[in-house]
This record gives C-alpha cells, structure tokens and sequence, in this order.
C-alpha cells in the first residue's frame, strides 16, 4: 500500500503541466493582492473620507467584482479565454498602479474598474482550467489553483500591513498592480496562444448551438446546484461581516476573529489537496450537497454559546463545507457545460459564487441589527436547506437514471458527476 502523501502526489500526475505553470503565477499575484483587504482603511485614512463615503465606493467595488465574474466566461467563449484575461489583467494592473495618482473623486470610478477587471480573470482562469483539463480530472485541477490562491491570501495580509506601515498604503496598490501584470505576462508566457484556450470560442455547427438558457434548463439538476450556491454563499460570508460584529458583541478580543479566519485557511491548505484526490471518483453532488451542510453545521455551532471553542467549532465546520463544495461544484460546472458554453457556464458559477459579497453583509447586518438571535439559525437552516435540496436533486437524477427507457422516453444515461 502506498504511502499516505505518495498517494496524494499521484492523484495529480495528470494534471497538465501548464496549469501547474499558471497555478504558480495564481499564487504570486494572490500574494501582492492585498488591496482588498486595506482599501478601506486606506479610504479612511490617507484620502480622508468618511466612512459612509468609503462604504459607498467599496460597495459598488463588490458590484464590480461579481458583474466582472458573471460576464469574464462570455467574453472568452467569443474573444479566447486567455486573450480576455491578458486583456483584464494589464487593465486592472495600470488601474491600481495608477492609484496613488487620482484625485480622491476618480477612485469612485477607479475601484470599481479595478474590482470588475479582477472579477473578469477570476472567470477567464477558471475556464482556461476547464478548456485545458479533460473530464475526469478537473477536480484536482481547480483543487491545486484554489489551494495555491488560499495560500498567496494566507502570506498576503500580513506582508501588505509591513509595506503599510513601514512605507505607506500607495505602495500597496503599486505592488498589487505590478503583481497582477506579472500575472498577465506569465499567463502570456506559460499559456499557448492557440489550442485548449481557444476551443470554445466558437458555437459549433455553424452556430446552430443551443442557447444558454436552453442549455441550463436541460440540466435540472445543475439549476438545483447554482440555487444553492447563491443561497450559501450569502450565508458563507457571514464570516467576514457579522462573525466578527457578533465576536466583538460577546466581549472578544478583536484578535479572536482574526486567529479563527486564519484557521480557515489552513485547514484549507492543510486538506483541500488529499480531499480532492480521495473524492475524486465519488458523484459530484452528494459531495456538494455534503458541504452545504456543513457549512449550515458551521453557523449552528455558534448556537451552543459565544465563546472561542463555539468560533473554532464553527470555522472548522465552515472550513470543511468549502472545501467539499467549492472545488467539487466549480469542476461540476464544467463538466456539465457544453463544448461552445465552457466559459459562460464558469462564468455564471463564477459570479453566484461571489455573490454573497453584495447581498451577504446588507442582509445579515439588518437581520442582526433588528434580531441578532435569528441570525445564526437563519444562517443553518438555509445552508443546511440548500445542500438538501442537491442531495434531493441527486438521488431523483439517480431514480431518473435507474428507469427504464420506455418510461423516461429516452436511452437510459449514466449519472452525471
């Protein structure tokens, strides 16, 4: 029998070797992308706005990145994926090395440019991932670019706070935009210019392809996952907005919310590889609907009390939900797109995925204002509803499956996932 970690090494030898080469330029570039994390503080501070004044811009900075998630997919499946992320990349790279530049009004523009073309990568690299990575093996595949992604976020903050302090908040933008050039640069360089990235810019057929709407209502089971997706992800980021207000409420040090959000990480860094590989040949969605759940166990936790060994609990729970249901629904996506929608089916996951950014904190931070005891049941129930549904979306695909034909009207399919 294999050694443990021999084990794990071998899952992914058949990973291609260019996404090892862009997974690597991934985590240089989530190192320096630091910004995301001061820009507030840097609003506040140094540009002398209020704070109504830098929620306003970072708001629409939120809106920005989901719309440049939502539609990065559609532009690749027209113009090639890695063209659209070059094209991303050296904008959002100029437009954060210009930001020590511009007047403190242009920054309303300026943020959401530089959230949107952000946005718009995340989308473009996924479905580079997807283009280049066969069936079968895509689940690794998006398991090494997010474990390197969460490690380059884990080394970044800190880094960002000595550049801060021991020069000033302007070089942050200038390292996050010379970062994300690099990343434009390396994927020039490591990604080809034809091939893989370049098969689904075209609708086969003359262009007889199905719409995407079309598309989507042929997998039922697929709409299910995107469902619960836009639900948990609105619960998922709970984390990162009431979490801490709710921390601070029960008379925690501030650096409680801090050492539990990086217990996120490494828990993540620390399993997110081995899982992927010894799920790798399970059905997709008991898997994400596993992780729904336990993400909706996570949020229950914090109804057992207030205290540190609640937060652990819950951000363990929470740690293992995302790593079940993130990777395993992204390579879900695309394995579930058709050849000429690879990149707008990404490019929706994508943006659903993210979308508790906008919705997440105004409707959690009312619900907490007006009724904090119904936050953290509301937050289990609805996750813990979500995953439900998917596991129910499965075992009715598995039942559709298991019929004969002359019921279901067609030739009986294997499962998908």
């Amino acid at each position: 029998m294999e050694a443990g970690g021999t084990g794990v090494l071998q899952g992914f030898k058949d990973i291609p070797r260019v996404v090892w080469l862009l997974a690597a330029g991934v985590f240089v570039n989530a190192v320096v992308s630091f910004t995301f994390v001061f820009v507030f503080l840097y609003l506040t501070g140094p540009r002398g706005l209020g704070a109504a004044q830098a929620g306003l811009v970072t708001g629409i900075g939120g809106i920005g990145l989901v719309a440049g998630n939502f539609t990065g997919g559609w532009y690749g499946d027209r113009f090639g994926h890695r063209r659209v992320l070059l094209a991303a990349a050296t904008l959002g790279g100029l437009t954060l090395m210009a930001f020590p530049l511009l007047p403190a009004p242009l920054l309303f523009a300026a943020i959401p440019v530089a959230q949107y073309a952000s946005g718009v990568i995340r989308a473009a690299n996924s479905a580079l991932v997807a283009v280049t990575v066969p069936e079968g093996g895509r689940r690794q595949a998006f398991a090494v670019v997010r474990c390197v992604s969460n490690g380059g976020f884990t080394l970044g903050p800190p880094l960002g706070a000595l550049i801060a302090t021991g020069l000033s908040y302007d070089w942050l933008f200038v390292a996050d935009g010379v970062g994300t050039l690099f990343f434009a640069l390396w994927t020039a360089r490591v990604v080809p210019a034809r091939g893989a990235s370049r098969r689904t810019s075209a609708v086969p057929d003359g262009g007889r392809g199905r719409g995407i709407t079309a598309e989507l209502r042929a997998r039922p089971a697929l709409l299910v996952v995107l469902g619960a997706i836009l639900v948990t992800d609105a619960v998922y980021r709970q984390q990162y907005s009431t979490f801490a207000v709710f921390l601070t409420d029960q008379g925690l040090d501030p650096r409680v919310f801090g050492l539990v959000i990086a217990l996120n990480g490494g828990v993540i860094l620390l399993l997110e590889l081995p899982a992927a590989v010894a799920l790798r040949e399970r059905p997709a969605l008991p898997v994400i609907g596993t992780g729904l759940v336990l993400v909706g166990a996570g949020y229950a936790a914090l109804l057992f009390g207030a205290g540190i060994a609640s937060a652990v609990v819950m951000m363990v729970l929470l740690s293992l939900g995302e790593i079940l249901y993130k990777t395993t629904a992204t390579a879900y996506v695309a394995d579930e797109a058709p050849e000429h929608a690879v990149g707008r089916f990404q490019s929706l996951y994508a943006g659903i995925s993210v979308s508790g950014v906008v919705i997440g904190p105004p409707l959690g931070g009312a619900l907490y204002s007006a009724a904090p005891g119904l936050l953290w049941p509301l937050c289990a129930a609805l996750a813990a509803t979500a995953g439900a549904a998917v596991l129910w979306a499965w075992a009715r695909q598995r039942r559709h499956a298991a019929r004969p034909a002359h019921e279901t009207g067609s030739q009986p399919q294997a499962v998908a996932g």
